[in-house]
């Protein structure tokens, strides 16, 4: 088969096909994505409710977002749709932009991930600190969860306030309102989800807790809310084109919410790959997964669907249950289709409270709490930015935690950077070569001549340090050695501090000499222009000849006139 990607862009599914695909595969991966099509059912519905969007609207995303993922992406494994980690940020765009608001976002944030694949930024994505991803994870699953307080007790609130901190009070103060019959179905949904993994069985728990509660209330004739009471009728029909829905004239203002998904979508889904190549001793492309990604959220909401991404628990079912190409991840979008077209009228009967327990066993597996307690006992730093992320999402947004937390993580990173890159005199090459060096050369560094070592990376974290250590010495030798052999990187910062000191020592009349500097770092000075400042005669390949230079250096200024 012709290659038609480039080899990081090309999906999984043409790697597959062109390896050879056999019948026997098949039928593995299409049992395989049958159970996590009956396992993605009630997750698409809740995830869309709980972001203020109609029960179908998630079962569209979960199919045509859930195909285009398989069908583009670039991991082998990965299954796709709508996931937890979007419904704050979903509820917080339908709320303020409504779905027309939401659809625009959407397809910018599609938008945005297909530059990011064809930028070749899939392995960036990963630098995002581990604190801020626990941060904002964590709290997304406690919002997650107050969010569906209301349900499970059977509140009848008529207008709730957005916030964490006002939504946490509003069911403070209704609590006694509380609908025992609701509170049970809520409870009995999370004792079986519970419970029935110990249960030797592939049908999913919360599909059990489902049916099961959904039983009860239509037998029992309970009086408790229902998808029916609260949204009408589940459509039986398939997803249509519905361009008409996009609010194009809020563009503007929805710039940093579509950044946002984009982000979220792409940190979700290469999370989800990776944890996938583990199971299956497997290799993604990560470009080729936001490829995938991006076109998944240019087509959801096209057909009335919400942000989709990588599906951790999902793609880890599809791994159990024997998927292990693509097509288990197609015939996933497929069985929500079918479901749709012949069963869609009883997911209308689901009752509201049974809904709320899957979604807060959901985000409590998701919380990841342990690792929150445990990076609270880690570097003061590290505690930091997971804190300051962490009630940045339940208390502002997520929007403005992602943001303020990288940006957080990125200058404790620079001061730590600065903080372990050296700039020190040394009196003599005895206070740093080996001892090989130091026998095969023992001369000392002759009076007159200064040395210094910079160890690190040269980067604008450590540019201060550097000028200062050079600059402030008491006297001004004749010449001055740097070695830079430990220099791995220097950036535009490093550039201009080593420009300023050189500029700076040839009006004292003092040579500046460079030994050990790494071919990668003289492109830099090359293309930046240091080189011509600093001489190209003045950098040596080692200390050795930098001293014999300096030797020179100094007898042709004793020589008399």
């Amino acid at each position: 088969m012709k290659r038609i990607f480039s080899k990081d862009l090309e999906p999984k599914l043409l790697s597959v096909l062109r390896e050879g695909y056999s019948l026997q595969d098949f039928w593995r991966d299409a049992l395989a994505g049958m159970v996590v099509g009956v396992v993605a059912l009630p997750l698409a519905i809740a995830f869309a409710i709980a972001s203020g969007l109609r029960p179908e609207q998630g079962l569209y995303t979960a199919i045509v977002g859930g195909f285009a993922i398989s069908f583009f992406g670039g991991s082998r494994v990965q299954i796709g749709g709508p996931t937890a980690a979007f419904v704050v940020l979903v509820a917080s765009v339908v709320a303020e932009f409504g779905y027309g608001g939401l659809a625009v976002a959407t397809f910018m944030a599609g938008c945005f991930l297909v530059i990011m694949a064809f930028a070749r930024l899939g392995d960036v994505i990963r630098f995002i600190p581990y604190p801020v991803t626990v941060g904002f994870t964590t709290g997304i699953a406690l919002t997650i969860a107050m969010s569906q307080v209301g349900e499970a007790l059977g509140l009848q609130i008529e207008s709730l306030p957005t916030d964490f901190v006002g939504r946490s009070l509003v069911y403070a103060e209704n609590f006694s309102a509380t609908n025992l019959t609701a509170a049970f179905i809520f409870l009995l949904t999370v004792a079986i989800i519970q419970i029935w993994p110990r249960v030797p069985s592939r049908i999913p728990g919360p599909l059990v807790a489902l049916v099961v509660t959904t039983a009860i209330v239509q037998l029992a004739g309970l009086d408790i809310a229902t998808i029916h009471s609260r949204f009408g009728d589940v459509p039986q029909s398939l997803p249509t084109l519905q361009l008409s829905r996009f609010d194009w004239k809020l563009l503007p203002d929805l710039v940093s919410p579509a950044l946002t998904i984009a982000l979220l979508a792409a940190i979700e889904s290469l999370l989800s790959a990776v944890v996938a190549d583990g199971l299956i001793g497997g290799r993604h492309r990560s470009n080729a997964e936001l490829f995938g990604q991006g076109l998944a959220n240019i087509l959801s909401p096209l057909f009335g669907g919400m942000p989709a991404t990588g599906a951790i628990a999902r793609t880890a079912t599809n791994v159990r249950n024997g998927g292990r190409t693509p097509i288990a991840g197609i015939v996933h979008a497929a069985t929500l289709l079918l479901i749709v077209l012949v069963a869609g009228s009883w997911a209308s009967l689901i009752p509201m409270a049974a809904l709320a327990g899957i979604l807060i066993v959901v985000a409590y597996n998701m919380s990841e709490w342990h690792v929150f307690q445990r990076l609270l006992r880690g570097p003061a730093s590290d505690a930091l930015v997971l804190v300051t992320t962490f009630l940045l999402t339940i208390i502002f947004d997520l929007s403005v935690a992602i943001q303020v937390g990288v940006v957080l993580a990125a200058l404790l990173f620079m001061r730590r950077m600065a903080e372990v890159t050296q700039v020190k005199a040394l009196r003599d090459i005895t206070d740093y070569e080996d001892s090989e060096l130091r026998d095969a050369y023992p001369t000392p560094v002759p009076a007159g001549v200064g040395v210094f070592q910079i160890n690190g990376s040269f980067c604008f974290g450590a540019a201060t340090k550097f000028t200062e250590t050079l600059l402030t010495t008491q006297s001004s030798p004749p010449v001055v050695i740097l070695r830079m052999r430990h220099v791995l990187a220097i950036d535009a910062t490093g550039l201009h501090a080593l420009e300023e000191v050189a500029a700076r020592f040839q009006g004292r009349g003092t040579v500046l000499l460079l030994s050990g500097v790494s071919t990668h770092v003289q492109d830099a000075m090359d293309k930046n222009g240091a080189l011509k400042l600093v001489g190209k005669e003045h950098i040596f390949a080692n200390f050795p000849l930098a001293v014999e230079h300096a030797q020179l250096l100094l007898a042709a200024k004793t020589q008399p006139d």
